[in-house]
């Protein structure tokens, strides 16, 4: 039998342009960048950097490097994608998809200023390909076979994207839960942001991926009626509400709302866990079916139109992509509105 050849191996170093700022949050700033190669290759990403004072601390620094690790293999067109972790010196960095478009609080931000309201089927949409992307990741497993068990614990406004083209896409598991890949202190501390945490979340237990479910359920409710209903003036005001908040019937609040999609939302924001959609599975093909029975229904491309229209800018470029300026693209923080709460238990 032949010799097996030598595989291959390449070697190159990675070289990066950074084009401006894109936003700055407690544990580190993410940058819109050019990724340099031979012959005048560039491709544009988003490099998120781990501040230095967070890089000189064990156990938030591996996590960093297991967000990139876990990320890396979560190949999905609804999760923002991971390219590389590098380091320069004492900095730590992870390269990902740049998304041309928004997110979820700034989407909604300029619905407000434009006195506009979003079609529900969008808002179904929506939420209906976060739901996609979590039934990936929560049905990934490692290399011996086993669910990795990941479960986001952050959907969010702002963790959810959408591209000028219609895309949507869930990203940043900063604080997710996976077996081998990250370590967290669930029980003991809350982590995650207030007012779309499930009542699991906020009450110090552990959690499972309906634990997501109750989140984008959340995320739902504050696209169809345009605020979120357990948004509290504090954190521990959410925090209350999302633990004790008698769950409103959503077609009184919305006459837009039919039986249908109410009962979409009382079953993903059930407290009791026995109620709840048991997998994201189920969850998506609720929310598909709803927006899809009739043999027509919103699509990428339906999506983009809206958001291309909503901004003002062109499927093939945005007024965004100057070179250096500085776009902070989240608004003034409150005691509401952190990019995480970690609250330790009574």
């Amino acid at each position: 039998m032949p010799a097996m050849d030598k595989l291959l191996s390449l070697e190159s170093e990675f070289q990066y342009r950074i084009v401006r700022k894109l936003f700055e949050g407690g544990m580190g700033i993410v940058y819109e960048a050019d990724q340099l190669g031979a012959c005048g290759f560039t491709k544009r990403v988003a490099i998120k950097v781990i501040r230095q004072s967070f890089a000189s601390q064990k156990l938030l620094l591996e996590n960093f490097i297991g967000e990139a690790r876990l990320v890396a293999d979560l190949i999905h067109t609804n999760i923002v994608q991971t390219y590389h972790f590098g380091s320069n010196g004492n900095s730590y960095f992870i390269v990902m998809e740049y998304v041309r478009g928004v997110n979820l609080e700034q989407f909604t931000r300029r619905l407000a200023e434009q006195r506009r309201v979003l079609p529900l089927e969008l808002a179904v949409f929506i939420v209906s390909r976060i739901a996609r992307g979590l039934a990936y990741a929560h049905a990934k497993t490692g290399k011996d076979g086993r669910r990795l068990g990941i479960v986001h614990r952050d959907v969010s406004f702002k963790n959810i994207m959408i591209a000028f083209e219609g895309d949507v896409k869930l990203t940043d598991f900063g604080i997710a839960k996976a077996r081998g890949f990250l370590q967290d202190q669930e029980g003991e501390v809350v982590a995650g942001k207030a007012d779309y945490m499930s009542p699991e979340q906020a009450n110090f237990q552990i959690t499972d991926q309906r634990s997501d479910l109750f989140s984008a359920g959340v995320v739902l409710g504050h696209l169809a009626l345009g605020y979120n209903i357990f948004k509290g003036a504090t954190s521990d005001e959410s925090r209350d509400r999302i633990m004790s908040l008698d769950v409103p019937d959503f077609r009184q609040l919305d006459r837009r709302i039919e039986d249908r999609l109410n009962t979409i939302l009382q079953r993903s924001l059930a407290r009791d866990l026995d109620q709840r959609y048991p997998n994201a599975d189920e969850l998506l093909f609720e929310l598909e079916h709803l927006i899809y029975h009739s043999g027509y229904g919103p699509t990428n491309e339906t999506l983009g139109k809206f958001i291309r229209e909503l901004f003002n800018v062109s499927a093939a470029g945005s007024s965004y992509e100057t070179v250096g300026s500085t776009v902070f693209l989240e608004p003034k923080r409150d005691d509401t509105d952190t990019d995480l709460d970690r609250v330790p238990a009574p």
